[in-house]
């Protein structure tokens, strides 16, 4: 055999060998393991959607008990004014707060009915 047929063949050999070795690596040992890791990031993922949504859950009531009292005196204390303003307003002038005044009524119909007779 000439030489450069066994260095043909050797080199044939070898790189056969290599891609035996690497190909067996890959299926045997690299791909179970990244398998494997997908499918404990595709569990990781189902289960997150339930914990973000207990968690912003317990978050959101925790911030609302947290919140100090004064914060909501604020947030009432113009409300609770508005109230007690037309509480007052109701008390003095009785139902002509939501009816209109009683003065402007007779107002009103004593213009029409002068308006009647001046025609």
């Amino acid at each position: 055999m000439p030489v450069w047929a066994q260095i043909l063949t050797q080199v044939l050999l070898t790189a056969a060998t290599v891609t035996a070795v690497l190909f067996g690596f890959w299926f045997w040992v690299v791909k179970p393991w990244l398998a494997e890791r997908i499918q404990e990031l595709i569990d990781t993922a189902n289960e997150i959607e339930p914990k973000v949504t207990s968690g912003v859950q317990k978050g959101v009531a925790e911030s609302i008990r947290q919140i100090p009292q004064s914060a909501w005196d604020g947030a009432t204390r113009e409300s609770t004014r508005q109230f007690l303003k037309f509480g007052s307003n109701l008390f003095e002038n009785g139902l002509s707060t939501f009816l209109g005044a009683a003065a402007e009524e007779q107002q009103a119909n004593q213009a029409r009915s002068a308006e009647k007779r001046d025609k």
